[in-house]
């Protein structure tokens, strides 16, 4: 079994002009050498842009696998060096996607995540990848992603491990709330928010919350 490993810290290279309505995105990370600081709002020296969308503590860091990278790598063919997703932390051995929401990792000596929500693909982010509908095959694929929450505070770097401190019981796996939410999932989501065992605070549950009581309704 391969160990889970962080293959690359990303942090924002340079801010570039966008068409969204900020003007600019910092979706152009690079991969940095050394120790980088973590804190509640992500890694020091990144900019998150657009909060209105990104960012805050529930979206403090972005976690991509190299394994879907390398799948995205053949299908493109051509090289997609860490970063190029957006994200913060490439990482192998595990797989944010199928990671269940609110499972908890420890990465390197001391700082401690939760898994939040799965990212979701923007007109910004096809933009950056230079593929014309990369949003709608980036979705259909259901390669995602996971946006971490920051639980304690530290210092990271590339080839720290990372380990599972605690999975919910829920079950609901990144990659089958954004691909497949259904009403079994929102009851799971919501039960496991009532007994403390995740904090839903993000609206992106409580949109789609909505959306599946509205279909329940009909």
């Amino acid at each position: 079994m391969e160990t889970a490993s962080v293959v690359a810290v990303c942090s924002v290279h340079q801010l570039l002009p966008d068409a969204s309505n900020v003007g600019v995105t910092a979706i152009d990370k690079r991969a940095v050498e050394g120790p980088v600081k973590v804190h509640k709002l992500g890694l020091q020296g990144d900019i998150q842009a657009n909060r209105v969308h990104h960012g805050g503590p529930d979206q403090a860091i972005y976690a991509y696998s190299q394994a879907d990278a390398d799948y995205w790598a053949a299908q493109l063919q051509r090289e997609l060096p860490p970063g190029i997703f957006g994200e913060n932390l490439r990482v192998a051995g595990i797989e944010p996607t199928d990671a269940v929401i609110g499972e908890r990792w420890k990465i390197g000596l001391d700082v401690e995540v939760e898994v939040t929500s799965p990212r979701t693909p923007c007109a910004t982010f096809q933009r950056r990848m230079g593929e014309p509908q990369f949003v709608k095959r980036f979705t259909g694929e259901g390669r995602v992603g996971a946006y971490l929450r920051v639980l304690r505070v530290g210092t990271i770097r590339a080839g720290d491990h990372i380990h599972k401190l605690y999975v919910p019981k829920h079950g609901v796996t990144v990659g089958k709330w954004f691909s497949e939410p259904d009403l079994e999932a929102m009851e799971a989501l919501k039960d496991a928010d009532a007994d403390g065992e995740i904090r839903l605070q993000q609206p992106e549950f409580r949109k789609k919350f909505e959306a599946l009581a509205r279909q329940l309704a009909r």
